[in-house]
């Protein structure tokens, strides 16, 4: 891995998300997946990120539907009702090429990948390109934000909705770029806000919980610090307690309804939140960007933010 490679792939976001865009816009890329009774998404690391959330997306929208590590001993039986979504940016990782074997030739399969030559790609019924292009920083970034996408497409193809995806995705691209752009802005003091001796918490609702895990995942593989990260709602339960002890530095994804109780807590105990997205009372600074009123230019952008941190103290 690299830390000036990573950047460059981070700059390249709004461009390669752009053509992502043009290539969902047609529908061609998800024509040929098969609608199904259930849905089992499996991977490993953001890959099963990106997954819990799309499953519970479908759930929530009354498709029976769940995410899986792939390393998992409990996989769900073998089913011929049963759409098995597998997800590697490389197509290569061990685990996840294992899980499907007991799946081909009875459950339709679907290997979304940035590799369509790979042996994940070969052994599946259908083949999605997350067309994240290399990531010479040798971080899986884009691939993470790509994967995203394509659920969120997937999601559309199986509810069947007319509306195509590219919308959302183009103003991702947007977002994106100016994060990028006023980066000198906001990002010196956020930085310096969540490098906290102790570590850094990062909370999320539980609709976009795969970005506080991916953005947790960015501080841990970069710059090797400690990151964790939590629901909004369950941190009232289980992480509150830190606050008392610990030198707290929370990088807070606004959108839950159980918001208050956690900035009483750390109003209370002085601890420190950087709110992405939102201006809200409490946090001790705020990265606002356009199109944050979206949830799902939300869902596709504010990991960026936590990139950008990781890479700053990455090059230190």
């Amino acid at each position: 891995m690299d830390a000036e490679k990573f950047l460059v792939d981070l700059e390249r976001k709004p461009e390669v998300v752009r053509r992502l865009a043009d290539v969902i816009g047609t529908g061609d890329g998800l024509a040929d997946v098969p609608g199904a009774d259930r849905v089992l998404m499996m991977g490993m690391g953001s890959s099963t990120y990106a997954a819990g959330v799309a499953a519970a997306r479908l759930r929530s929208a009354g498709v029976d539907a769940v995410a899986e590590v792939a390393s998992s001993d409990l996989l769900p039986h073998p089913d011929p009702g049963t759409l098995v979504v597998v997800v590697s940016a490389s197509g290569g990782s061990r685990e996840t090429v294992e899980a499907v074997q007991p799946y081909l030739g009875i459950s339709p399969t679907v290997a979304m990948t940035n590799n369509v030559d790979s042996t994940l790609a070969h052994a599946c019924d259908v083949v999605v390109d997350l067309r994240a292009e290399p990531e010479v920083g040798g971080v899986a970034c884009r691939t993470y934000q790509h994967t995203v996408a394509w659920l969120l497409g997937l999601e559309n193809h199986l509810l069947g909705r007319t509306s195509k995806f590219d919308e959302p995705l183009r103003r991702t691209a947007d977002a994106c770029a100016d994060l990028l752009d006023r980066r000198r802005e906001w990002l010196p003091e956020a930085t310096g806000a969540l490098a906290g001796p102790d570590g850094t918490w990062v909370v999320a609702p539980f609709r976009r919980l795969g970005n506080a895990q991916q953005s947790a995942l960015m501080l841990r593989e970069g710059p090797r610090r400690a990151a964790v990260a939590c629901e909004t709602g369950d941190w009232n339960h289980v992480d509150v307690y830190l606050t008392k002890t610990k030198d707290y530095r929370m990088l807070l994804l606004p959108g839950s309804g159980y918001e208050d109780e956690l900035l009483r807590w750390t109003n209370e105990r002085g601890s420190t939140v950087v709110a992405v997205g939102a201006d809200l009372p409490g946090a001790t600074h705020v990265v606002r960007y356009t199109g944050d009123d979206d949830d799902d230019v939300r869902l596709l952008s504010e990991v960026l933010v936590a990139e950008l941190v990781a890479h700053a103290l990455w090059s230190r």
